[in-house]
């Protein structure tokens, strides 16, 4: 493991986190946020820890493959499920988990987001899927997490809260805000006779724009 690159992503997931925290994606010590290091290693916020308080030393080094860690604090319990999402997709960098308000409330009914917002097809891919309920940090709950997030960005985990994921942790930072937008359009559109789905020609026009034509290279 390369230590200079891991030291730089604990400061950078401890960043993410206060960030997170502020940002009312988050209340509490709920949610936690990790960094790809190598195709062995990541950086994950520890468990319980007040985010206000945490220092980027504190934020644990965890062996995906073995779930071993190094220090005294112990990982955040869903652990198990960042490491099932990068060792399932080489591709992301970045994972964001949160309880955001509008996102719960789709996710405690059990419902999916369908594809509604420009940027929700964009970032995270089309729709965006629930997660089966299962106990938090088992095995389950990773496979069900996995299955949910192929071939997207984001998902709903069922009573639970939301999940994004990017080649880079700010853009699965910004995949958070967004899913957590659509989540409340999708919640506020039911008023007015619902959201009227983005076709799928579209969708695939638009996230292959984001992925490979999007900003400045």
């Amino acid at each position: 493991m390369n230590r200079e690159k891991a030291k730089l992503m604990q400061i950078e997931v401890c960043n993410t986190a206060l960030k997170m925290y502020h940002s009312g994606l988050v209340a509490g010590t709920w949610g936690n946020i990790s960094g790809r290091v190598d195709d062995e290693y990541m950086v994950i916020t520890p468990s319980g820890m007040d985010y206000e308080r945490l220092a980027a030393e504190e934020m644990v080094i965890v062996n995906m493959k073995t779930l071993a860690y190094e220090g005294s604090l112990k990982p955040s319990v869903e652990a198990v499920v960042h490491a099932a999402i990068y060792l399932d997709r080489p591709e992301i960098n970045g994972i964001m988990h949160t309880h955001s308000t509008y996102a719960l409330t789709v996710a405690a009914a059990r419902k999916s987001i369908p594809p509604i917002c420009d940027d929700q097809v964009q970032i995270l891919g089309g729709d965006v899927r629930l997660a089966a309920y299962t106990m938090p940090g088992t095995k389950e709950m990773a496979e069900a997490v996995v299955g949910a997030l192929r071939g997207r960005a984001g998902a709903l985990i069922a009573n639970h809260g939301a999940i994004t994921a990017g080649r880079t942790l700010p853009e699965a930072y910004v995949g958070s805000q967004v899913l957590e937008k659509a989540a409340m359009v999708y919640v506020n559109g039911q008023s007015i006779g619902g959201g009227v789905e983005i076709s799928q020609e579209d969708i695939d026009f638009f996230h292959d724009f984001f992925l490979n034509k999007y900003g400045q290279r």
